[in-house]
């Protein structure tokens, strides 16, 4: 055996090894995981409680948005920034920010302090989300990889449950602010094991960031999500501000991604969207996951304590379902995707499967059981979990690790956008039609005995005498299931592109970091840069 063929053995067994403390390593990151993709969901099931006390149901889609405008807009900086610069201290200053946000919206006393903190959560959740995706792609090469995606799909899955089922739970309990307190000892668990047990390349000492390519991004984000959420509902769609807002957006979208081709270190480098497979697969995440997942989950337990008269906690366990499906489709097709190197069916039978459930679920009314509601659940957990970590494999798989990070940022970058945009579409037409319908069907004196409208709990609808109880559950159902069926052509869309996705077998070997140090004997250098100068 030559030298040369022993080198190339050596460098294999290296590339298809998982490094040392990989498990401890794993398990932080599946809990910073967690905790970033839980409170997307956390507060659906106590949101009616919340902005009840805090009399603010005008602003109730503003406790999901600002948390998920945040998340977006720092999520391409992790990427981009952990690629240049090395992980460990972006996953750590994540962590510390979700923790610092966690905090401030336990502690809030109005709507204000309580959508502030969440845009603080956001700022480190977006973070989460991102590094610890980036890090399993830093550790294990992508046909491996597979087996450890998939938990993490089903983590993500088990957030858009447990989350509102741990937020129904605390309010009915101890009270909905621990909903947020909770993430305070998880965080620090998961903050001490990656200081200790997380080991990765180090990277360049300096990078040029593109600062003014992160100021036209979050103006673009934030108008355009600013123009879904108050456009129809808080002003008129011909009003100026909403006009010059949807204007601003357009440019900033336009300035912003001229800015990326003359950047010395884009944000977003123009030349992801070379690749077919990176602009299908965020299309796919953008449609299917961002809009249709976020909407459903985001406004079901609130219809289901509305209509049903379930509590917040039983709202929660309805949706059970969903993540049992998750799970299981999740870890299944991970194994048979490292097993065989394929991926191209997955989002395929998923987005059948999703836009199958949207359509059952857009056929509810009062009389519909429950246990047909928690099946239309179930199926939507079964398409999701198809879908949710392949498309993200996928993107993986077509870049080398210089970029694996940024790849795999924009891919959650332009979901999320999606999910606000989902969010607030759905939050404002939901709204609008809700406002219609209780005028339409409360009398006035009807109208007076309910007060109002901007402080209806769950407990308050169902204290109503039965007649005009009958007529404000009516008028939440009729709100909400229309808004279901509007998404299917969503979904058309999404299995149109689901077909057309390029399918490339999964890699056995990570591709080299020219840009990473070299480690001393079998472990990596742990040390990470501080500095940054300007673009």
């Amino acid at each position: 055996m030559t030298d040369s063929t022993r080198a190339v053995e050596v460098e294999e067994q290296s590339t298809t090894r998982t490094p040392r403390h990989f498990g401890l390593t794993f398990a932080a990151l599946m809990a910073a995981m967690l905790l970033a993709s839980l409170d997307q969901t956390i507060v659906s099931t106590a949101l009616p409680t919340i902005v009840g006390e805090l009399h603010g149901v005008s602003h109730m889609a503003w406790t999901i948005t600002a948390y998920i405008l945040a998340a977006t807009i720092v999520m391409p900086v992790y990427g981009r920034l952990g690629d240049l610069i090395g992980r460990k201290l972006l996953f750590l200053g994540g962590i510390g920010l979700f923790l610092a946000g966690s905090a401030v919206a336990g502690a809030a006393q109005d709507m204000t302090m309580l959508i502030i903190g969440r845009a603080i959560q956001g700022m480190g959740g977006g973070g989460l989300m991102i590094t610890s995706q980036a890090i399993i792609a830093d550790l294990v090469p992508p046909r491996q990889r597979a087996k450890y995606m998939a938990p993490i799909g089903a983590v993500f899955g088990l957030s858009s449950v447990a989350g509102p089922l741990l937020g129904g739970w605390f309010t009915d309990g101890i009270g909905w602010r621990w909903a947020f307190w909770i993430n305070l000892p998880v965080g620090a668990l998961a903050f001490a094991i990656g200081v200790f047990a997380l080991h990765l390349p180090r990277k360049a000492a300096a990078v040029a960031f593109d600062y003014l390519g992160f100021t036209l991004m979050a103006a673009a984000v934030t108008c355009t999500v600013l123009v879904a959420d108050w456009g129809g509902t808080d002003y008129a769609w011909s009003d100026p501000l909403i006009i010059g807002m949807a204007a601003a957006g357009t440019l900033a979208w336009v300035v912003f991604f001229y800015s990326q081709s003359r950047a010395a270190e884009p944000i977003i480098p123009l030349r992801l969207f070379r690749s077919r497979i990176f602009n299908i697969a965020t299309l796919i995440g953008l449609l299917v996951i961002g809009i249709g997942m976020f909407a459903i989950v985001g406004y079901l337990p609130t219809y289901l304590q509305m209509v049903y008269g379930v509590s917040a906690t039983e709202s929660g366990l309805l949706l059970v379902p969903m993540v049992v499906g998750i799970m299981v489709t999740a870890i299944l097709s991970g194994r048979l995707m490292s097993r065989n190197g394929r991926y191209k069916i997955y989002p395929i039978a998923g987005t059948v499967l999703v836009g199958t459930a949207a359509t059952l679920m857009s056929t509810m009314d009062t009389t519909t059981s429950l246990v047909m509601v928690c099946a239309y659940v179930f199926v939507l957990g079964t398409g999701l979990g198809l879908i949710v970590q392949t498309l993200v494999l996928a993107v993986q798989n077509d870049f080398g690790s210089a970029d694996v990070g940024t790849a795999t940022s924009a891919n959650n970058f332009f979901r999320e956008i999606g999910a606000t945009l989902g969010t607030a579409a759905v939050g404002a037409v939901f709204s609008h039609r809700l406002t219609d319908q209780l005028e339409h069907r409360l009398a006035s004196d009807a109208a007076m005995i309910v007060g109002d409208t901007d402080s209806l709990t769950p407990a308050a609808v169902h204290s109503l005498p039965d007649t005009t109880q009958e007529a404000v559950i009516l008028a939440y159902q009729h709100a909400l299931t229309p808004v279901l069926r509007y998404m299917v052509p969503v979904f058309v869309l999404g299995l149109v592109l689901a077909t057309l996705l390029p399918e490339k077998r999964l890699a056995d070997h990570n591709a080299p970091d020219p840009d990473a140090t070299p480690s001393r004997g079998s472990e990596v250098d742990n040390a990470e840069p501080t500095a940054l100068t300007g673009n």
